[in-house]
């Protein structure tokens, strides 16, 4: 049910607070004790659906509220949506030897990390090293693809498989070229190297694969090297 605004003026001057409900302010600073029950909407410009304390609904969109609150509508999800997203969560046979072994740059050092969102089609798997002058010269391209490509594409999530020998160099090389993808720990490499057997003996190495490890496109066509921007830009053509 959609109200005037003049009476949605009125419910946000109320201020009343009961029960499970919190306090939604609007753009103009007036608030209200309501409940969220659901949005619709394209991203950017949602409503939300809120209860009111007689049980009459009021539909407020996310551009009318607080910038805090307005986050909240465009990010809420209901119960069954959570409950959804969960279960069809995609399983990979990378799974066991990653989860619990990943670490990510924070800013200042690597941190153990767990994957937020797992993809939904692929794994890049990038082989390097800090000592490497050829991967020094392609990350940054790998960097500038990855921030443009990963906020719009969780079908894809890169994967740093290193050759150095010590955590203090992976963790140099993170900082210095600002790589925001997961790591794999490096105590962790030799087994998954064993377990894997991705092709190519030098590096940079990228290894495009489903979730079930069926090889893509990598950076060698049998024993010949094509270097890793045509697996970067093979991934590129997957996702348009």
């Amino acid at each position: 049910m959609k109200f005037p605004l003049i009476f949605l003026s009125s419910i946000l001057l109320t201020g009343v607070s009961y029960g499970e409900f919190r306090t939604w302010t609007r753009n103009d600073g007036k608030s209200a004790e309501l409940e969220l029950t659901k949005t619709s909407g394209e991203v950017g410009s949602k409503v939300g659906t809120f209860k009111m304390r007689n049980g009459r609904l009021v539909d407020l969109p996310s551009v009318a509220l607080s910038t805090e609150d307005a986050k909240l509508v465009e990010e809420w999800k209901s119960e069954s949506q959570i409950a959804e997203e969960s279960a069809s969560a995609t399983e990979s046979v990378f799974d066991e030897l990653l989860e619990g072994n990943l670490e990510k740059f924070d800013g200042r050092s690597l941190k153990r990390y767990e994957l937020e969102q797992k993809p939904t089609k692929y794994y890049l798997f990038y082989y390097t090293a800090s000592w490497c002058p050829p991967c020094q010269k392609f990350t940054p391209d790998l960097v500038k693809f990855y921030k443009s490509k990963r906020p719009k594409h969780d079908e894809f999530e890169i994967v740093l498989v290193t050759s150095d020998d010590n955590e203090d160099a992976m963790e140099g090389y993170a900082k210095e070229k600002k790589m925001e993808w997961p790591h794999l720990k490096l105590s962790k490499v030799d087994n998954f190297k064993k377990t894997f057997k991705h092709p190519g003996t030098g590096i940079p190495n990228l290894v495009l694969t489903d979730l079930e490890g069926n090889l893509i496109k990598t950076s060698y066509v049998g024993k010949d090297y094509m270097g890793p921007a045509s697996v970067m830009n093979h991934l590129e053509g997957l996702l348009k």
